[in-house]
């Protein structure tokens, strides 16, 4: 930890004040103590003295006129010098006691920021530097706050949603297998539509399960990174066949562009589950009859992949995607809405990777970009991990 000049903490109206303080009462020591020797001492306690010593202890006046010099004239330096000092420490002692106020001052502007009050921290005019960080602090754990509940309520609502989406498909998948059971005689044409149509509603409701899977995985699970040497152009491409029927569906197909020789060092399974949330977004989002173009290639000490597909994000949607249940479609019950989940754990995965992912859009086209640190794989490690916070 490096340290840091008076100036630079704010500690100086503190430290000048101290020092000021400090300077008086030793100031105002020497006055009292040189009052004492001028008007008290000097003339009046040193004939007092040689008295006390002739009859108190029976000594002639010339012995005891001889120890007073001794022991007090010949050391009257080293007498003030002490009387000093002591007078000194007490003052101090008594000026301490209006110190505390600056801690009774610190301690209410923790029992503040504990209770969380809604107003500023104020402090004594000294204690601006920790004032500051008080507030500071204080505006941190607020926005923390505000982000845990929003997450909560999105969280909620996207639970309700999900309930409320569950009970159509399971409905209509007991409806037509109704119809099915009491009509077995039913035409052929007609019991393959049934069947078709339970099939489909089937799988919905298969997805809407796999989203509460999701959650309940994304809060109470770990991300464990068991990082290999991975082939990332076989990666991309393969995963760009597999989503072709979802792509299809609407006219767009994946191109990829990348080297065939083109290597990352991470956890595969992870990555690929990146890759293939960015794809299920453009998947869902991109316009229809339009190509998702795959970019991957080294960019400094990075190695970077860009996912750009037709279609446009809105600017105040944008920032907040990879947020915890952060869903582009805000209807209540949607075939494209997700838990809002993907990306939030797609940019954590990444992270734990040392790099970074982002999104850029414009009226035309959608970017998505991940880079990767570009690192050769560890001397005898086969395998790391770190656990999620």
């Amino acid at each position: 930890m490096r340290h840091k000049d008076k100036k630079e903490l704010g500690y100086e109206k503190f430290t000048g004040k101290i020092f000021l303080q400090s300077a008086c009462l030793m100031g105002l020591s020497i006055l009292l103590i040189g009052a004492v020797y001028l008007f008290v001492w000097r003339g009046n306690v040193g004939d007092w003295l040689v008295s006390l010593f002739q009859y108190g202890f029976r000594m002639r006046y010339g012995s005891a006129l001889r120890l007073y010099n001794d022991v007090f004239r010949q050391n009257s330096t080293i007498i003030f010098v002490g009387a000093t000092a002591v007078t000194f420490i007490v003052l101090l002692r008594f000026s301490l006691k209006r110190l505390t106020r600056y801690f009774d001052s610190i301690n209410r502007g923790i029992d503040a920021l504990v209770e969380g009050d809604a107003g500023d921290i104020a402090l004594l005019p000294e204690m601006e530097a920790i004032e500051k960080k008080l507030n500071t602090v204080r505006l941190t754990l607020d926005r923390r706050a505000r982000d845990v509940q929003l997450a909560d309520r999105r969280k909620n609502d996207l639970i309700l949603y999900l309930a409320h989406d569950i009970k159509t498909p399971l409905t209509s998948v007991i409806g037509y297998l109704s119809l099915l059971d009491e009509a077995p005689d039913m035409p052929a044409e007609q019991k393959a539509g049934y069947v078709r149509i339970s099939l489909d509603k089937a799988l919905r409701l298969e997805q809407l399960i796999d989203e509460f899977f999701e959650i309940t995985r994304y809060n109470l699970g770990t991300i464990v990174l068991a990082k290999k040497k991975i082939d990332l152009y076989f990666m991309l491409a393969q995963l760009a066949d597999e989503f072709y029927p979802q792509l299809a569906a609407s006219g767009k197909r994946a191109a990829v562009r990348a080297s065939e020789n083109l290597t990352v060092y991470g956890d595969a399974d992870k990555l690929a589950r990146v890759f293939n949330n960015i794809l299920k977004n453009a998947a869902a989002y991109g316009e229809a009859g339009s190509v998702v173009d795959i970019a991957a290639g080294l960019c400094g000490d990075a190695v970077r992949v860009t996912f750009r597909n037709a279609g446009s994000i809105p600017e105040d949607k944008l920032s907040s995607i990879f947020e915890k249940f952060f869903r582009l479609d805000d209807a209540r019950s949607s075939d494209t809405g997700g838990a809002g989940l993907g990306l939030a754990i797609a940019k954590e995965i990444v992270v734990r990777h040392g790099g970074r992912i982002f999104a850029e859009s414009d009226a035309r086209r959608t970017t998505f970009t991940v880079e990767l640190p570009a690192l050769c794989e560890p001397a005898g490690e086969a395998a790391s991990s770190a656990p999620a916070s």
